[in-house]
């Protein structure tokens, strides 16, 4: 498919016991089914030829040779389909039976992979010599282990059964030598608490091994003699199930999704322990369909991507991490104050938050947090009375110093006419509040706490030794947009009714440097996201632009896809040029900004994240967008 992403599939079959040609007959519609709907490479479950419950029946050869025949037979309805399908089989091979699965393309039966860790009557596939093959009809298969797939798209491998839940699973070692994939066909018996087990370890183990991992189990028409198999199947793509079927369904099922190859590639690159060459190697020469159906819908906000509880404790993490932070900041500087600007918007809200956090820990009392409001020509009556009422709540220091009359001497100075609200205008004020804050912080023996954000920083949406400037900057690599659910939690988890009715305000207040005169009524007549756009746009195009280094070209794809219905293309792509110019001419300002605490997988700081020099050509980036159609 385009952009990197490969139509994988996990089906459960309904089975019977025994029953080898019904089995292969209803396999057979499967494949059907998932090849008019472009899928790339199927996942069956463990022994479906047969069902797992065949018991001493795997002994007899009549069972064995009717798993052989449903096996070709399912290689003969995939021919012409350009359809990777992997099952599983019981294979008879000289004085032993293996479990196997059966990697079939294109009419062909590729290989077989015999399980590791076999229980009677299977043998382990560690005792076939290298070189051995089975005879499948008229046809020898080769018999291998220690072995991954590759097609020019994509490279697999394929652990079977309980060799997943191993200490040294194979599915490990071949995502150490380049599988992107990672199938598992298990057999899926169910006990009280056992599903959430797989899941949590199908989860780990597409984040550990930085794969996507497809896994399919036995379902219904197994023997419920003395156990039960649900029919989970999952895809599990970066340390989250992405598609899933549903447990106990009484019929067969096909879940399609579409997973990520390229973003499994970038995570991989320059992590060392992805460079295992031990293992041999297959090449199955698929077709790569560009034209194939997309299905998939991707998160409009990456910053926020697990479940209410989930987010919750993602919310509490980075808010606990900015504290500690800034505490040990303190602590090493030996400050005897925090020094603060309280605008009455989001960023200085947070940092506020955090800082009185950060006193507590370090044991200081509130009142040593110096917080500084700053009315400017811009200031709104709204923001005016939230920060406030804030900083009296919180329990810090208030000062009000207006800038007004220091900025109209400064007017006066370099010969600027007050009249006219160009950058220089808007400029002098956020370096006067910036100066009055490192003078009261040397005043006070203090420590400046910035304010600025990860969204700011990466549009360069702030006054260079302004607004960019501090003594250490708490919310650095926090974007815009998760902010506001930060905000949110600490009202409703950490803060008192006065303080949260005056914070879920703030959450909803236009976001605006205020640094242009109000209107008539007081109002905020600058918003930011008139002027650069939606921060749930741009956030969205710092998380893959950061994070995977995705181009200009498939990040408009994505967002298409996310925010269908609410931006259409032309807005999309409007925005997203906005972001990479601003990005890379913007970058001097990040070469020298503050330290801060990385909370999340974006970071700009220079040390410890993106680096990149100040005069960097951005052309190939902002021309590839501006050229999307």
């Amino acid at each position: 498919m385009k952009y990197g992403f490969v139509k994988a599939a996990v089906a459960v079959p309904t089975i019977s016991v025994a029953d080898c040609k019904g089995n292969s007959e209803n396999i057979i519609a499967i494949i059907g089914d998932a090849c008019s709907k472009d899928v790339e490479i199927l996942l069956l479950p463990e022994l479906c030829t047969t069902s797992c419950s065949s018991g001493d029946l795997f002994r007899q050869p009549h069972l064995l040779n009717g798993a052989i025949k449903a096996l070709t037979d399912i290689a003969s309805a995939t021919e012409k389909k350009n359809m990777i399908v992997v099952a599983g089989t019981p294979v008879a091979h000289r004085n032993s039976i293996y479990n196997c699965a059966a990697i079939i393309f294109n009419g062909e039966i590729v290989a077989l992979v015999p399980q590791i860790n076999a229980s009677a009557p299977f043998t382990s596939g560690n005792a076939l010599q290298p070189g051995s093959h089975a005879t499948i009809g008229d046809r020898r298969v080769p018999m291998v282990t220690d072995t991954i797939f590759t097609t020019p798209a994509y490279t697999f491998g394929i652990e079977v059964g309980d060799d997943a839940v191993q200490p040294l699973n194979p599915g490990a070692m071949y995502a150490a030598a380049g599988a992107q994939i990672i199938l598992n066909p298990a057999d899926g018996k169910e006990c009280a608490g056992t599903n959430d087990n797989t899941r949590r370890r199908i989860e780990q183990m597409s984040e550990r091994c930085k794969c996507c991992y497809l896994h399919s189990s036995a379902g219904w028409g197994e023997s419920t003699s003395n156990a039960v198999h649900s029919g989970y199947c999952s895809i599990a793509e970066e340390g989250k199930v992405i598609a899933e079927g549903t447990r106990f369904l009484q019929k067969e099922q096909l879940v399609i999704t579409e997973t990520d190859i390229e973003k499994t590639t970038v995570i991989r690159r320059g992590n060392n322990g992805f460079a295992y060459s031990g293992i041999a190697e297959i090449y199955i020469p698929q077709t790569v369909n560009s034209n194939a159906a997309f299905t998939r819908k991707f998160n409009s906000t990456p910053f926020t991507p697990y479940t209410k509880e989930k987010n919750e404790r993602l919310f509490e993490e980075i808010f606990t991490i900015q504290a500690n932070a800034l505490a040990r900041r303190i602590n090493h500087t030996h400050s005897k104050s925090c020094v603060i600007g309280i605008s009455g918007g989001l960023d200085s809200t947070l940092a506020l938050l955090v800082t009185a956090r950060a006193c507590e820990i370090a044991g200081m009392d509130k009142s040593s947090i110096i917080a500084i409001t700053m009315p400017g020509f811009g200031t709104s009556d709204r923001t005016y009375r939230n920060a406030i009422a804030l900083m009296q709540n919180i329990g810090a220091t208030i000062k009000e110093i207006s800038i007004k009359d220091a900025c109209i001497q400064h007017f006066k100075d370099i010969h600027h006419d007050i009249e006219n609200h160009d950058i220089t205008y808007e400029n002098s004020q956020a370096r006067e509040r910036t100066q009055i804050l490192m003078d009261i912080a040397n005043q006070q023996n203090g420590l400046v706490v910035g304010t600025g954000d990860l969204s700011e920083l990466a549009l360069g949406w702030a006054t260079y030794n302004g607004d960019h400037m501090s003594m250490y900057s708490v919310n650095s690599t926090v974007p815009k947009t998760l902010m506001q659910h930060i905000v949110k939690w600490a009202a409703h988890n950490i803060c008192g009714k006065e303080v949260r009715d005056t914070l879920l305000d703030i959450i909803d207040t236009p976001i605006s440097p205020e640094l242009t005169p109000a209107d008539d009524n007081g109002n905020i007549k600058q918003k930011t996201e008139d002027l650069v756009g939606p921060y749930i746009l741009h956030d969205f195009f710092i998380y893959h632009f950061l994070r995977y280094g995705f181009s200009p070209e498939k990040i408009h794809f994505m967002a298409c896809n996310a925010f269908e219905g609410t931006y259409d293309a032309a807005t999309i792509k409007k925005w997203l040029t906005t972001f990479l110019r601003r990005f890379f001419t913007q970058q001097f300002k990040r070469s020298c900004m503050p330290d801060g605490p990385d909370t999340g997988f974006c970071s700009l700081n220079p040390q410890s994240g993106w680096r990149m020099t100040a005069d960097t050509n951005g052309t190939a980036w902002t021309s590839a967008s501006q050229e999307i159609e």
